[in-house]
Parts: structure tokens; C-alpha cells; sequence
């Protein structure tokens, strides 16, 4: 399978509903819900990109420029782009949607870095891929 083509396809979308539990107490999305959010789902492209274990190294920057407001709906959408020898970046989105209308907005995004690691907790090539049985 060519790089574009396992990019493509580690491509990930989750939607989430923002109930009062996540909320802080301007009723908007609390933002370490959203980094965990935004963590978790960058955790699964990288896994599905290069199918071993991962682990984050690093956060960059993450821009909140929207509040998400209780009562929405957000799509979370991971995106691999930079696959290095042991390490990848996946940069991380979150839409916010109106429940009953088709308003849709960019509210976060950022990226985060992930080493691909063996049993030994050691990095290894993200790109070999080993014969699954």
C-alpha cells in the first residue's frame, strides 16, 4: 500500500454530543475535555496509520477559536501529515454543529506527535509493517 493511500485511510472521524457533564461554567465545552478528545483521536489515526503501539510525545499548538457551546454536536476528524522514521504528526479538528440546523463551524485544532514503540517500550520504523496472522 502506497503512503498516500495508508493516509487516506487512517483517516479519522468520531462525533461526540456536548452534554452539561463536559461543560465548564460559561456552559461551553471544558478545554481539557476537548485536549482528551482531541488526544484520543489523534492516538487512533496514528495507530491505524502504521498499526503498532503508540505513544504521544507531544502537543503542539491547539487554537480554540470557537466556544462549543452545551446542546451541539462536534466531529473530531484526525489527520496524519508528517510521517518521519519512528514518529508521525496528526493534526486534529474539532467541528461544531448545531443540533437542529446546518450551521458548522471550526472550533479547535492542533496537532500532536506520536513515536511508534515495540514490547521493549523501544521506537521503531512507522512505516514496516509486519505480517499479521
Amino acid at each position: 500500500m502506497n503512503l498516500q493511500k495508508r493516509i487516506a485511510d487512517s483517516e479519522t472521524r468520531i462525533f461526540k454530543a456536548v452534554f452539561p457533564n463536559t461543560t465548564n461554567h460559561y456552559d461551553t465545552l471544558f478545554g481539557g475535555t476537548a485536549m482528551q478528545l482531541m488526544d484520543e483521536v489523534a492516538f487512533i489515526t496514528a495507530t491505524r496509520f502504521c498499526r503498532k503501539r503508540v505513544v504521544t510525545v507531544s502537543s503542539d499548538k491547539i487554537d480554540f477559536t470557537q466556544p462549543i457551546p452545551a446542546g451541539t454536536i462536534i466531529e473530531l476528524i484526525g489527520q496524519v501529515k508528517r510521517v518521519g522514521n519512528t514518529s508521525l504528526k496528526v493534526e486534529v479538528e474539532i467541528f461544531i454543529e448545531e443540533m437542529y440546523s446546518d450551521v458548522r463551524l471550526k472550533a479547535i485544532h492542533g496537532s500532536f506527535t506520536f513515536v511508534a514503540i515495540d514490547d521493549k517500550k523501544q521506537p521503531v520504523s512507522v512505516l514496516e509493517t509486519e505480517q499479521l496472522h
